[in-house]
């Protein structure tokens, strides 16, 4: 017991790929065994962070449950381990996700094994960052992260699937690249890695001093564009958005679940934990183009989606429109840090993270399920299904309401919050986005009208070949069964998760 207590964190890190590890000794033609046991290996890290949780100090400063080993002594770098209330919420986003879409990844027939061992081993890169405390680590599972990904949307995806996988993987890493070169000059500098040291020595160099050759200002403000970047391309904020329509179109199901639910939220999880506290000044100066990026995003995310035919290509662009928000919130926190106004804002921001990863999750889940029936995700071979399948039509409203931000489900908590909090601070960045808001509504009202309602098109009344429009079975009703329960107790009753969030928020910004 004492082992499991000092080493939750190591074992939620790494129990999914131990699991990946085992199913290569399993037999190769146990298509089932694959994904009941892919499926129950990645449910004992969710388990794991239910106990990390409920073990989790609200009153402790810093970062708990931290845990150090040696990796890399040339370079001293070690793999530290650590969660404060902001990373202890997207592990459990990630823990919670990574089931759900291998139980949404059943229906998958084809090489089963590499499938799933591909998930498991995407939830490891994903989890890594979130607990790094050590810089170089937090690299390492961030390109990690970009592998399994890859040969999920390349080998499993749709028509265009080499196009938009050799797309995700040059945007994203190609953004990797100035990160990459700024964290090797941080460890350079100070001759460690580890975050903790790092925040204390590099905020208290003597501006005025010299710093290879250049003032401390100018390499700083070059080391915070290259972070700000590789992270804008991750969230990804307009004008670097177009790898994400492609990349979830292409992907299979539960590959842009994962995506839209969590490796999103790295380049957004990037700016909180490395940007903000490594550069205060420069986030504080720069506020306004974060704030100018964020905007684009909402604005041009609502626009994009709105002008959509492809109903997956309309969720993806939703998340382009959604993640801007959690930017703006982050923009207001650089720029008045320390005020009420930045905590409502990143407290929102983050909270807007796991809102999002929970209906975005839930939205291409539900273009999933119809596509799987008709083989078609036009909006224009729709229309009038709401009599053929009531239960599907009722869930997709109430995902979509969420993805909406309606008062009562969590959208608008978090959407509500980052709005609040950036007003004073940011008038007229955040009163164009509100063009954004409504924009959502119009094209979340658009892919429902297209669906579901409207004259009935016969083709699918007819009940055609394979093309058999059928109701949301069992498996699939666990699948989105949870993730209505969580968008609705955080609705109505958002305490129990922002509490941990803003004790984080309050101590850090």
């Amino acid at each position: 017991m004492d082992f499991l207590n000092t080493h939750l964190l190591s074992l939620i890190l790494f129990l999914p790929t131990i699991a990946a590890l085992i199913m290569l000794f399993l037999p190769g033609v146990e298509t089932k065994l694959f994904r009941w046991f892919a499926f129950s290996a990645s449910l004992i890290p969710f388990v794991i962070t239910l106990v990390l949780w409920s073990n989790f100090d609200l009153n402790a400063t810093g970062f708990q449950f931290q845990e150090s080993y040696v990796w890399y002594a040339a370079l001293n770098s070690s793999l530290h381990l650590g969660v404060d209330g902001i990373s202890i919420t997207m592990v459990l986003l990630t823990t919670f996700l990574t089931p759900l879409a291998i139980l949404a990844s059943f229906n998958i027939t084809d090489r089963v094994k590499p499938y799933m061992m591909l998930f498991l081993f995407l939830e490891t890169g994903m989890l890594g960052v979130f607990m790094s405390l050590d810089l170089l680590l937090f690299f390492v599972f961030w390109e990690i992260g970009l592998v399994p990904m890859y040969f999920l949307i390349n080998q499993w995806g749709s028509a265009n699937k080499d196009y938009a996988s050799l797309k995700f993987m040059i945007y994203t890493m190609g953004g990797s690249l100035g990160l990459l070169l700024a964290v090797q000059m941080l460890g350079v500098l100070f001759g460690t890695y580890d975050l903790v040291v790092l925040y204390e020595r590099w905020n208290s160099l003597d501006t005025s001093s010299i710093l290879l050759g250049m003032p401390v200002h100018t390499v700083k403000t070059i080391a915070f564009w290259a972070f700000a970047v590789a992270f804008a391309v991750k969230v990804p904020l307009w004008p670097f958005h177009t790898w994400l329509p492609d990349a979830h179109t292409e992907a299979p199901t539960a590959g842009s679940m994962l995506l839209a639910g969590v490796l999103l939220k790295l380049g957004a999880y990037g700016f909180i934990r490395l940007v903000l506290p490594l550069y205060p000044l420069e986030a504080r100066m720069f506020a306004g183009a974060l704030a100018f990026l964020a905007v684009g995003a909402i604005v041009f995310g609502a626009f994009g989606s709105f002008g959509q035919t492809d109903f997956k290509r309309l969720v993806a662009y939703s998340s382009v429109n959604h993640m801007g928000f959690v930017v703006l919130g982050i923009a207001a926190a650089g720029l008045a840090a320390g005020t009420p106004e930045a905590h409502i804002a990143m407290s929102g921001a983050v909270l807007q993270m796991f809102n999002h990863g929970l209906s975005a999750a839930g939205m291409f889940f539900l273009v999933g399920v119809i596509y799987e029936r008709t083989h078609t995700r036009n909006l224009e071979e729709f229309g009038g299904l709401f009599p053929l399948v009531p239960v599907y039509g009722g869930i997709l409203i109430f995902m979509s309401m969420a993805s909406l931000g309606l008062p009562g489900l969590n959208g608008f908590v978090s959407e509500f919050m980052v709005v609040r909090g950036a007003y004073p601070v940011l008038k007229i960045y955040t009163a164009v986005s509100m063009i954004g808001l409504l924009f959502t509504g119009a094209y979340i009202l658009k892919g429902i009208a297209k669906v579901l309602h409207g004259p009935m098109n016969e083709h699918w009344a007819a009940q055609r070949g394979d093309h058999k429009l059928t109701e949301i079975n069992t498996r699939e009703m666990f699948v989105v069964v949870p993730l209505m329960a969580l968008i609705l107790i955080i609705g109505i009753w958002p305490a129990w998760i922002l509490e941990v969030i803003n004790k984080a928020v309050v101590a850090l910004f």
